[in-house]
C-alpha cells in the first residue's frame, strides 16, 4: 500500500441512484429565444443553465461583453470560473491584472476581489461558470431582459443608473456578493 494522500482504505460511497425527475438540459444560445438573455452593466447575460436545472450545484453563462464592458470590483463566497471563448478580457485579481484571450479559462476563488474589463476594441465572449448557483438569480432580479445574446442593454440616465446601485447594493448580500469601491 501507498502512503500518498490520495489513497483512502476507506470503502468508496455508493453512487446514488439516478433522479429521474431531472432532465437533461439543454441550451442553445444563438437559438433559443427562451432562455433569458439579461442585460446588466453594459454587458448582456444568457442564462444557459440555472440551478434549478443543476440541483443547486452551479449555473452557466454566456457572457457578451462589448469593448469597455464589464463588472465592477466585487467579491462573492462562490467559486467562479470563466472560459474566454472570443476576444479577449483584462481580469484585475488581488490588485494585479493580466489579460486572458480566446482559449483561455480562469478560475477566480471563492472570496477573492476581482473584476474584468473587455479592453480591446472587439466584444468577448465568455462562458461563466459559478459554483453553488445562484448569481444567475441576482443577475435575473438586477438586470433587464433584453431580446438576444448580443442585444446591448439600455442605456442609463443618472436617475436609473442610481436606482440601480441602489438595488445591486441591497440585494447583494443575499446572494452571497459584496460589491467594492472601485
Amino acid at each position: 500500500m501507498s502512503d500518498s494522500p490520495n489513497t483512502s482504505t476507506a470503502p468508496a460511497a455508493a453512487i446514488p441512484a439516478d433522479d429521474p425527475g431531472r432532465t437533461l438540459a439543454v441550451a442553445r444560445a444563438n437559438d433559443d429565444q427562451t432562455l433569458p438573455h439579461i442585460g446588466l452593466v453594459g454587458d448582456t447575460y444568457t442564462i444557459l443553465v440555472t440551478g434549478k436545472d443543476t440541483a443547486g450545484r452551479y449555473c452557466l453563462i454566456d457572457m457578451h461583453v462589448p469593448p469597455g464592458g464589464g463588472p465592477p470590483p466585487h467579491r462573492h463566497d462562490f467559486e467562479e470560473n470563466f472560459s474566454v471563448l472570443e476576444g479577449e478580457i483584462e481580469i484585475t485579481f488581488r490588485n494585479e491584472k493580466l489579460v486572458a484571450r480566446a482559449g483561455d479559462s480562469i478560475n477566480v476563488p471563492a472570496n477573492a476581489p476581482h473584476s474584468f474589463t473587455n479592453a480591446s476594441g472587439k466584444p468577448a465572449r465568455l462562458l461563466c461558470l459559478c459554483s453553488p448557483a445562484g448569481t444567475e438569480e441576482f443577475f435575473m432580479l438586477v438586470g433587464v431582459p433584453v431580446a438576444t445574446r448580443t442585444t446591448p442593454p439600455p442605456r442609463l440616465d443618472a436617475a436609473a443608473q442610481a436606482a440601480f446601485i441602489a438595488k445591486a447594493t441591497a440585494l447583494a448580500p443575499k446572494y452571497r456578493t459584496e460589491l467594492l469601491k472601485p
